[in-house]
């Protein structure tokens, strides 16, 4: 079962008509977001390029918590399409524009129109670190092995 937490969001005009975000199953964990481009101007993504693309929303999170924005899968596996820097972060205190820096690692230019689902928004608590510095650090087992060292 899933906890629910209440979350602000702020539609801007850019994105009016567009519906809000949504959870598309009962236990889906992300929201979709989507494209607020211009029904005249959608963006092209080329080979290679990435964009960052407007969502129209704002968000005021609740102290203590984060939103993620990550792929779709189904944008990644269709057309190679995916989000740049996964994921991204929102820190509780933003309250600017959510945009999604999207690229295409796809063999064909991808047409991103406006209400188009380019990603999901996932809500998570957040725990910081109280940093401690020491001289040495506890020893396990694995020690300073690095990537690929506990085996394939």
């Amino acid at each position: 079962m899933s906890t629910e937490v209440t979350v602000e969001l702020q539609q801007l005009a850019h994105a009016d008509g567009l519906p809000l975000p949504a959870y598309q199953t009962m236990e889906a964990a992300g929201l979709d977001l989507m494209a607020a481009v211009a029904d005249s101007a959608p963006l092209t993504l080329a080979p290679g390029q990435y964009a960052l693309v407007p969502t129209g929303l704002a968000i005021a999170l609740p102290p203590g918590h984060e939103a993620q924005v990550r792929p779709r899968s189904g944008l990644a596996a269709k057309h190679g399409v995916t989000v740049l820097n996964s994921p991204g972060t929102i820190d509780a205190d933003y309250r600017g524009e959510i945009k999604v820096i999207l690229i295409n690692h796809g063999a064909a230019p991808f047409v991103i129109k406006r209400g188009e689902r380019i990603a999901q928004m996932v809500i998570a608590p957040v725990v910081q670190a109280a940093l401690v510095p020491v001289a040495t650090l506890s020893a396990t087992d694995r020690g300073a092995g690095g990537f690929g060292s506990t085996g394939r």
